[in-house]
């Protein structure tokens, strides 16, 4: 029998969705003001769902304080606070839309995660607009 836990976490972040050789008229056409050139925040809100068999030993699929650690150091630590377009590798030449923030954060925890675990991440942009990642 498969169950899912979930766990949830937030984080702030700057950045500006745009794309290189695109004017600013053609960028503020395409993403609006999420293209603003001097960047824009929100307050980012995260669920991680981890599904897998309850371990008869325990009662658990896994324990959640393993999993509160491994968000905060590959989540959290990395992206809070940080202007997402300067600060952070791979958004150097990605776009930090919230589709591509949620892979990677999805492949950042995948790497930490015993393989044995489904993973989803569902990342809330604004309360009314999310996306959710299965994985590849």
């Amino acid at each position: 029998m498969k169950i899912s836990i979930n766990r949830k976490a937030h984080f702030n972040a700057a950045h500006r969705l745009h794309k290189e050789g695109y004017s600013d008229e053609e960028n503020l056409k395409v993403f609006g003001k999420c293209s603003n050139p001097l960047y824009h925040g929100h307050n980012y809100e995260l669920i991680v769902t981890v599904t897998g068999e309850i371990d008869p030993e325990t009662g658990f699929v896994m324990n959640l304080d393993i999993l509160k650690k491994i968000i905060k150091d590959e989540v959290e630590y990395y992206l809070d606070h940080k202007n997402l377009n300067l600060e952070v590798e791979e958004f150097k030449k990605l776009n930090p839309t919230a589709e591509n923030i949620s892979v990677v954060i999805w492949k950042r925890i995948r790497a930490k995660l015993n393989s044995k675990y489904e993973l989803k991440v569902t990342l809330f942009e604004t309360p009314r607009n999310y996306v959710e990642y299965w994985g590849d």
